[in-house]
Formats: structure tokens, C-alpha cells, sequence
């Protein structure tokens, strides 16, 4: 089986593939950059209990992270509880993309796992939205990765109304009662839910314009199902597209993965 790692700013993912690429187990935990090595693995090792799930056996790992900082402590926890070196998405990897970047180094690693994933799935062109700590919103064509927008992500934006305006309270990302709020929270929460959906949609608008209609919009990300729900644009949600990746991309690099990406 095949343990997948990805750590974003947030959250750290987990998931255990079998050998026909079927996720067993998924887990999100807490993302802390100063973890050290034996704290990864006890954390590692504690989803497998939690999953009922023998250690042994992971027959290899693959890691992607956007957080260097805990990116070598996670690998060695990785080889110390597997007794594998995990292979690590980054320069040099095979993904079967033309990525169009001035540096392919700044394209993070989370983005291109998802990027393989969605054109290994679905039709291009296509659009990939990955809602997490930031938006980002990729063009794909073919097998080009063409460019992509950062955003701030929704929930940043919530926090920072309410952390730069003194009046204005914190407020969970939930479902507006109406688009015009009648007070303050409901205000808020209409602004945010749909402020962040409308500037999606013009997105997607001017994203083809630039390039071509799209296929294919595909979405990922924690808040991604309940967002994508709010947008004018036919849109599909794909919980386990990152995790995907990761597998496709540790088959591709070990010759396993049979389909063309």
C-alpha cells in the first residue's frame, strides 16, 4: 500500500492507498511547523491506530509539502516508522506536465499533485479551483500547465474583516440566511459566502477569455463543497483530488501508472 503526506500551511493530510489506487483512510491533522521528528511519527503512527491499520503495511510513501520547516522532519519520521524514504514532490520528479513557470521550483508542490490529478480524471481545458489557506485557480491544457491566480483564501478573509474592524465580530463560514443581511453576522457572512463565489465566477470568466472555454471546472480544497454550491458555473467537487495526485504521481515514478497524463 501507499502512504501519501501532504502538509499545507493548515492541515496535514494522510491517506493509505491500496494497490488499485483506492483510498483506505483519509486523515487531517493540525499542520505545526515545529513538529520534530518522533512527533511526526507518533502522530503518524496514531492515525494508523485510529484506522486500525498495520504499519507494515506501507510498501512505499510519497510527500508533498509547502512548509520546509517540517518538510525533513516529516521525512525522516516517514523512513523511521516505514523503513522507506519517501519520494518527495519536487525538482526532478516525473509528472507528465509542460509547466509553463519561469521557475518551476515556485509552483508548489500541493498544486502540481492536484494539477496531475485533475488532468489524469477529467477533460481539458479545464479550470482547477483549490480552496485552502489561499485560492488558487490553475488553467490546464492538454498536458500544459498554462498559469495560475493566488487569492486570499475565504476564511482569511473572514478573520481579517474582523481583526481590522473593531465592531465587526468573528464569524464561521456558513450559509447566509439571505443576501441581504438584516444584521451584522448575517451581513458579514453574505459578504464572505458570496462575495468569495462571485469573484469565482468572474474569475472563471476572465481566465477563459484569456486563454479558451474550458472543458472542465473541478474544485478542491476544505471549503470547496460548501462554496461551490454558490457559484453561477457548472462545477464539480473532488475531495481527494490532492490525494489522487500522489498516488498517480508515485506510480508514474515508478512506472506502475499505466494511462498517459
Amino acid at each position: 500500500m501507499i502512504l501519501a503526506v501532504d502538509v499545507g500551511n493548515s492541515h496535514m493530510s494522510v491517506g493509505l492507498f491500496n494497490r488499485e489506487g483506492k483510498l483506505q483512510f483519509f486523515s487531517a491533522l493540525k499542520t505545526v511547523i515545529d513538529s520534530t521528528r518522533d512527533q511526526c511519527a507518533i502522530d503518524l503512527l496514531n492515525v494508523f491506530r485510529l484506522y486500525h491499520t498495520d504499519i507494515s503495511v506501507v510498501s512505499g510513501t510519497i510527500i508533498s509539502s509547502v512548509v520546509p520547516p517540517l518538510t525533513i522532519n516529516l521525512t525522516r519520521a516517514v523512513k523511521l516508522i516505514t523503513g522507506k524514504a519517501p519520494m518527495i514532490v519536487g525538482s526532478g520528479i516525473k509528472t507528465g506536465m509542460n509547466i509553463l513557470s519561469e521557475s518551476h521550483g515556485q509552483l508548489g508542490a500541493d498544486i502540481v499533485a492536484s494539477s496531475v490529478a485533475a488532468l489524469y480524471k477529467y477533460k481539458s481545458p479545464l479550470i482547477l479551483i483549490d480552496m485552502g489557506t489561499a485560492t488558487t485557480m490553475s488553467y490546464l491544457r492538454g498536458n500544459t500547465y498554462e498559469g495560475c491566480v493566488i487569492i486570499p483564501g475565504i476564511r482569511i478573509g473572514a478573520e481579517a474583516l474582523s481583526q481590522r474592524a473593531a465592531e465587526l465580530p468573528h464569524i464561521s463560514i456558513e450559509k447566509p440566511a439571505s443576501i441581504l443581511g438584516r444584521n451584522t453576522i448575517d451581513a458579514m457572512q453574505s459578504g464572505v459566502v458570496y462575495g468569495h463565489a462571485s469573484m469565482l465566477d468572474e474569475m472563471i470568466t476572465r481566465l477563459e477569455e484569456a486563454a479558451q472555454p474550458v472543458e472542465t471546472i473541478v474544485m478542491t480544497g476544505e471549503n470547496g463543497a460548501y462554496l461551490a454550491k454558490y457559484c453561477k458555473h457548472d462545477i464539480i467537487y473532488d475531495a481527494n483530488l490532492l490525494m489522487d495526485g500522489l498516488y498517480y504521481l508515485y506510480e508514474k515514478n515508478t512506472q506502475r501508472l499505466r494511462k498517459k497524463i
